[in-house]
C-alpha cells in the first residue's frame, strides 16, 4: 500500500477520500448533507454546528479551499446556495475539487442551469440521486457530470417502485 508523508506522519492510501457534501442555502441552513465517515461528526448536531461553522467562515471568502476542524474543505457558491466538499486534513485538493466540480455541474445540468434554492428543492430527489452516484460511503464512483446525470435522471415510470424515493411515488400518485 502507498504511503504519503506529512511533517513526519504516515498515512495509508485510501480510498474513503470524500468525508462529507453538503449543499447549505444562504443563511448557512442544511439543504443537503452527506457525511461518510462515522468517526467524523457522528451526531446530526455536530454536523449542523460543523456546517453553521463552515459558512460563516466560507460565505464571505473568495477562496475556495479552507481547513476547519481538522478537514480540508472545498466550496462554491452560486445565487443562493453554497457546494462543499469535505475530506481529511491530508486529503489532495485537486481530487476533493474534482468531486465539487462533479456535484456542482451535475446539479447544473439536472436543474437546467438554473441552480437557486426553489429549483433544487423541486428537484431534490434527481439532486440526491446524483449525490449517491458521485460517492458511496466516501469513495468517488463518478466525476463526470454527464454520466453522473444520466443515471440520476431516470424517469421515474421507468424505476420499480421498490426503488423510487418517496416524492417520486407521491409524484406518480398526484399526476395520476
Amino acid at each position: 500500500m502507498v504511503h504519503a508523508t506529512m511533517e513526519g506522519a504516515l498515512f495509508e492510501s485510501t480510498l474513503y477520500i470524500v468525508k462529507g457534501m453538503c449543499i447549505l442555502d444562504n443563511e448557512g441552513n442544511r439543504v443537503i448533507a452527506r457525511y461518510y465517515d462515522k468517526n467524523v461528526m457522528p451526531t446530526t448536531k455536530e454536523q449542523k454546528a460543523f456546517e453553521k461553522n463552515l459558512f460563516n467562515k466560507t460565505h464571505r471568502a473568495n477562496a475556495e479551499i479552507i481547513m476547519l476542524e481538522g478537514l480540508t474543505c472545498v466550496y462554491k457558491s452560486n445565487l443562493n446556495l453554497f457546494f462543499y466538499v469535505m475530506g481529511s486534513s491530508h486529503e489532495n485538493e485537486l481530487i476533493l475539487q474534482s468531486v465539487l466540480t462533479a456535484l456542482y455541474e451535475s446539479v447544473s445540468i439536472l436543474l437546467r442551469r438554473n441552480v437557486d434554492w426553489r429549483t433544487l428543492i423541486d428537484n431534490l430527489d434527481a439532486v440526491m440521486l446524483a449525490i449517491d452516484e458521485i460517492c458511496d460511503g466516501g469513495v468517488i464512483l463518478d466525476a463526470d457530470p454527464m454520466s453522473i446525470v444520466g443515471r440520476a435522471a431516470l424517469r421515474t415510470e421507468d424505476v420499480p417502485l421498490g426503488e423510487q424515493t418517496v416524492a417520486q411515488i407521491l409524484n406518480n400518485i398526484m399526476n395520476f
